[in-house]
């Protein structure tokens, strides 16, 4: 079976697993795990940035981040099909007592005119625009990549505005390997950053929040008061420092081959792809049967993605999947789709 569902479902490696079963371990709460300390010195160096902190899950990541940047009563914007509004079970409101306020944009891609024309104007009856948040590829749009000109727009319109910048950087690396620049150079203009390590880098567990060091402190006191304390962490940070290191090499061959799904699956009458979208390792395509019943016939044919919607499925590259999976996904579209 082709697990295609998402890039979450990859396994540790068998180096992975060595280096977990070897991991030299302490109370990470009292800052005494060696081995997340070098994982998150390592992560601030990588990203140029002068911390990081190592949280279990890319949600978390990006809430501590949010309740760091924010007060009770303020709001949030963001793209309209961002994962911290569809995908995070409210936890702006439900956690920080904020708002988010949805802002269209084009493949995922925030325009900073849009932008400055959500920021509240100073006035008693309104909220505080706070934060701009951008993600990075964006999930929903297709794994698509922020343009480091539109980035370097919503960063600039962010601070004309007063507003701290939040980038949810769950598959940030993808965006790095599609742009052909360090990670460190996305991240130059925000304030903190959520990379999760669990998806296309293959650790089995964990994100990154990176920042300064006062607000990545405040995000450590925040990911205490949510359970995120974890004690003898350095077993899962072992894995996590071979995911930053070596993972990133292989995104690469996971965009080659989605690119080569999005293509095959653009042929066929009974399926259609905005070929424009698949910059990274994420293949959406739209249906004309219902995709729940194409999931199954995929399942069929040894090959598992996801229904998203009545007439939409999602297709997902990475570490654990090669060729076999893409000859397998295609055979199987054509007898579905053709």
């Amino acid at each position: 079976m082709h697990d295609l569902r998402s890039d979450t479902v990859t396994r540790p490696t068998e180096a992975m697993r060595e280096a977990m079963a070897r991991a030299e371990v302490g109370d990470d709460v009292l800052g005494e795990d060696p081995t997340v300390n070098r994982l998150e010195a390592e992560a601030a160096a990588l990203f140029a940035r002068e911390a990081a902190l190592f949280v279990p899950s890319g949600t978390m990541g990006n809430q501590v981040c949010l309740g760091a940047l924010t007060r009770p009563g303020e709001e949030v914007i963001a793209e309209a099909e961002a994962h911290i509004l569809v995908n995070e079970v409210g936890s702006v409101s439900r956690l920080w007592g904020c708002q988010v306020t949805p802002v269209r944009g084009t493949r995922g891609v925030l325009d900073a005119d849009d932008v400055a024309a959500a920021v509240r104007e100073p006035d008693i009856h309104h909220p505080r625009t706070a934060v701009l948040s951008v993600e990075d590829t964006h999930n929903y749009a297709g794994g698509t990549v922020v343009p480091l000109e539109a980035l370097d727009a919503l960063t600039a319109v962010a601070r004309a505005h007063g507003l701290a910048v939040h980038l949810d950087g769950a598959r940030l690396f993808n965006a790095a390997v599609a742009l052909g620049e360090p990670v460190a150079r996305l991240v130059r203009d925000v304030d903190l950053v959520s990379v999760c390590l669990s998806k296309g880098l293959g650790a089995p567990v964990g994100s990154l929040v990176v920042g300064d060091a006062d607000r990545v402190a405040e995000c450590r006191r925040l990911r205490k008061a949510l359970g995120g304390g974890m004690r003898q962490a350095g077993v899962l940070a072992a894995a996590a420092r071979l995911a930053l290191s070596e993972g990133p090499a292989a995104l690469a061959e996971d965009h080659r081959r989605a690119r080569l799904l999005a293509e095959a699956l653009g042929e066929l009458p009974g399926a259609s792809v905005d070929l424009p979208s698949v910059q990274t390792n994420l293949v959406f395509v739209t249906t004309t049967s219902p995709a729940p019943a194409a999931q199954d016939a995929f399942a069929e044919r040894g090959v598992l993605g996801l229904a998203l919607g009545p007439r939409r499925m999602r297709f997902v590259f990475h570490r654990d999947v090669g060729d076999d999976a893409l000859e397998a996904a295609v055979d199987a579209a054509r007898a579905i789709f053709g």
